[in-house]
């Protein structure tokens, strides 16, 4: 019998410890996050970052090597018929039967997703409605574009009215007429289910998501509400001194989150509030007789915060 959405926000997915290793190497280390019913949470990286592998423990395709999922409350590994009845899923390579008519490939996932066959035909019509496929559902799945092809793929992973939709790449490949159709399908199933998205494409997460990850060498090393984003909550100081400033006193002030520089020219992260920080680097620099030349708060924009996570930490030798 297919799941239905749970009718409360309650957490969908708590994901603790999770963690995947490939012989002595681990892809994925030390993942945990929730996801709540309306989020549309994006799950950035580079290529190789450890979001598949990430995605396919989610889902239940791939053991943690430790760790676990609950999902709607329900253990994954303890009882995984259950918890993946509330799971859907579009992987990067969507699982299209290209011989197969449009409406005879969406009853046969309905059945699979064990929606009784009494609601077959409706559970179809509904996902068709609700991906655009009216229209299209006498004609074989290979001969569709492939926007219509993601879309038959999305409309797989809902079928059977899931709480969590799994997202792994939705857009690749798509012309940029196809992407706004696919994102605005998106949004609006983030209205009634939990998604996750995962991409390393950033102004997909930011046309999406309320909130984003950013996973790097199978670690998560970002998370954050994209509204805290556009509060400056995540901010830079950018600091000039006109005699060199010592890291560790800088280092050492209240909201900061990591400093990068060297003598007179300082960059510094801001994990709270900007302005209150500026002044307590002003204050320092008073106090030590460092001489302050600049002191320019920045806020940070997800490609900002990407360069800084990802390109530069890659850039280092």
């Amino acid at each position: 019998m297919s799941a239905s959405i749970p009718t409360n926000d309650h957490v969908l997915i708590q994901a603790a410890r999770l963690g995947r290793r490939f012989g002595a190497t681990w892809a994925v280390r030390d993942v945990s996050f929730t996801l709540a019913r309306g989020d549309i949470l994006g799950f950035l990286g580079p290529n190789g970052a450890g979001k598949s592998t990430t995605m396919q423990m989610l889902t239940g395709n791939l053991a943690p090597s430790e760790g676990g999922v609950k999902i709607a409350g329900i253990d994954l590994r303890e009882n995984p018929k259950a918890a993946k009845a509330h799971v859907g899923y579009l992987p990067e390579i969507p699982p299209l039967y290209r011989d197969a008519v449009v409406d005879e490939y969406l009853r046969f996932c309905a059945g699979l997703h064990g929606v009784p066959g009494r609601r077959i035909n409706d559970a179809v019509g509904l996902a068709k409605r609700r991906c655009g496929l009216e229209d299209v559902g006498r004609r074989l799945i290979g001969n569709l574009s492939k926007g219509f092809q993601q879309r038959v793929g999305i409309a797989q992973a809902i079928v059977h009215e899931p709480a969590v939709i799994i997202l792994d790449e939705p857009t690749v490949g798509l012309d940029p007429i196809q992407i706004i159709e696919i994102r605005e399908l998106i949004a609006e199933l983030g209205r009634d289910h939990g998604v996750i998205v995962s991409t390393h494409i950033l102004p997909e997460v930011q046309a999406l998501c309320n909130r984003v990850q950013i996973i790097r060498r199978g670690e998560l090393v970002f998370s954050a509400r994209m509204d805290e984003l556009e509060r400056g909550s995540h901010a830079r100081l950018t600091v000039r001194f006109a005699s060199p400033a010592d890291a560790g006193e800088l280092a050492a002030l209240a909201g900061v989150a990591s400093v990068d520089g060297d003598g007179t020219d300082w960059l510094l992260s801001v994990n709270g509030d900007a302005d209150s920080l500026a002044g307590e680097v002003a204050e320092l620099a008073a106090e030590r007789g460092w001489g302050l030349r600049e002191l320019r708060p920045e806020r940070a924009s997800l490609e900002q915060l990407f360069v800084d996570l990802i390109v530069n930490e890659v850039a280092r030798p």
